[in-house]
């Protein structure tokens, strides 16, 4: 006869549904606002210039930061990234053979050549970054 449905019992009240969607944010207030396409495009690619989203970029704005735009442009930047990986690796080859034959006479004349190698390749990362 008391027969109580569960459902009953685990319903939660209107003020704690609402506190439960309100997410905790350390800057609670929002702004938004439109721009054209052409304003739009212009935010995207200076935001994409400091490897920015358009947010964070108009919200650096806002606060009037002094934003820099790096000296390399994104492509430049990843291919210097790559050719100093490689450059590393090979470093990394080059210690870890002569720590494998440092008990026997090593190769002096491959690994002469290989370090002028990896100098010239160094070299050249330099030179582009120079340029730039």
């Amino acid at each position: 006869m008391g027969c109580m449905s569960e459902q009953n019992t685990f319903v939660a009240s209107d003020e704690t549904v609402g506190r439960n969607r309100k997410p905790n944010r350390k800057a609670p207030k929002q702004i938004s606002f439109r721009v054209s396409e052409s304003e739009y495009l212009k935010l995207q690619q200076s935001a994409e210039t400091l490897n920015m989203s358009v947010p964070a970029f108009v919200k650096k704005k806002a606060q009037g930061a002094r934003l820099v735009a790096p000296k390399l442009d994104q492509a430049t930047r990843q291919s210097v990234a790559k050719d100093l990986s490689m450059l590393g690796a090979n470093a990394n080859q080059i210690a870890k053979y002569c720590n494998q034959h440092q008990h026997e006479a090593p190769n002096y004349e491959a690994l002469e050549r290989n370090i002028s190698e990896l100098r010239e390749r160094l070299d050249e990362v330099w030179k582009t970054l120079k340029e730039q």
